[in-house]
């Protein structure tokens, strides 16, 4: 222990680094469950969307929808969700599941979701990337 403290004391910017990449890490593993944001899986959400009735949001922009999207979902870009949450109302009792291409920007529209009270939200572990790594299908064009 003595020369561990030796160390930091020898090395605090060094360690001041590893501190932080460390809280990084932690942050990133543990973040969504901290904010209390539902991660699954493609298969999960395949399952979810056969009976259970969900509905897929894609929060992608537009050149990335038309792109490729999962079928029947809907559309609305990330940054246009809260002036559109009201399009959203009719679905307040189905699941909804979120997805955009990696999983990131996703899970910022489920904390905006679960800030407008909806309470069955789920954020697409990996976005529509880890779709087509399942093997899933995509649908290209406009809805």
């Amino acid at each position: 222990m003595e020369q561990f403290v030796e160390f930091v004391g020898n090395h605090p910017l060094l360690f001041a680094s590893f501190a932080g990449v460390l809280g990084l890490l932690v942050w990133n593993i543990l973040g969504d469950s901290i904010q209390g944001i539902n991660n699954i899986t493609a298969q999960i959400a395949t399952l979810k969307i056969n009976h259970d009735d969900a509905i897929v949001l894609d929060v992608r922009e537009d050149n990335e929808f038309v792109e490729g999207h999962i079928l029947d979902a809907m559309h609305i870009p990330l940054g246009s969700l809260s002036a559109k949450i009201k399009n959203l109302e009719k679905y307040r009792q189905h699941p909804i599941i979120v997805s955009c291409r990696s999983g990131n920007r996703s899970s910022h529209a489920c904390n905006i979701l679960k800030k407008n009270e909806f309470e069955q939200v789920f954020n697409l572990k990996g976005g529509v990337i880890a779709w087509e790594t399942a093997g899933l299908p995509l649908t290209k064009g406009r809805k």
